[in-house]
């Protein structure tokens, strides 16, 4: 019998499969992804050691959909590039999120996204004891934003009557008007800050 032309599992395909899941709001795991390619899960083992590699894989995915490149522009229309650009990948795969979050980047893709921010940030000026803070503060603003932005339209709705949120809500946008304008608003004022840093620190 011949061999087929196209591989039926690569490391590729497995990401691949996994973010597909993921996007679909299903959950998912090394079970859960061979029933979606349609071999054993014995097979997966094959390409990757289980499923923090996966995950890595699929990270790895991730950041050739939502990567921003840093040249050439100022390097504050980089970070709010950047910040839309990772709330929206963040806000795509809600369900990913913990996977994410709570393993260690490793992924060589990723690193070198990392890197070019890390650079940018040096680079502008910004002291090198500071530059991990700073990023670590814009992973946390744009994971928080990107749920805001898979979040329901209504974020709350109170069941009694209120002082002032109620007023409020009636008067308010809704759903993704809503986010948008919370984002932009949060991302001026990140920005707006991280400048005033920096120049308190050239002076």
């Amino acid at each position: 019998m011949a061999r087929p032309s196209t591989p039926l599992l690569s490391p590729a395909l497995i990401g691949d499969a996994g973010l597909e899941l993921a996007r679909a709001g299903r959950a998912f795991g090394v079970n859960a992804i061979a029933r979606e390619l349609g071999v054993r899960p014995s097979s997966l083992y094959n390409h990757v050691d289980g499923l923090d590699e996966i995950v890595e894989l699929m990270r790895g995915r991730l950041i050739t959909s939502y990567r921003v490149d840093p040249s050439p522009r100022p390097w504050d229309a980089y970070v709010r590039a950047a910040l839309h650009a990772h709330r929206r990948m963040y806000a795509d795969h809600p369900t990913l999120v913990p996977l994410l979050i709570g393993k260690t980047i490793t992924h060589p893709l990723v690193i070198e996204a990392y890197d070019e921010l890390a650079t940018v940030l040096v680079e502008a000026g910004f002291p090198e004891d500071e530059v991990l803070t700073v990023i670590a503060v814009m992973d946390a603003f744009a994971i928080g934003f990107g749920l805001d932005l898979a979040s329901p339209d209504d974020v709350w709705r109170p069941s009694e009557d209120t002082r002032t949120l109620g007023r409020l809500l009636d008067e308010a946008e809704r759903g993704d008007a809503r986010a948008d304008r919370t984002f932009e608003l949060g991302s001026t004022l990140l920005l707006d800050s991280l400048r005033a840093r920096l120049a308190r620190g050239a002076d």
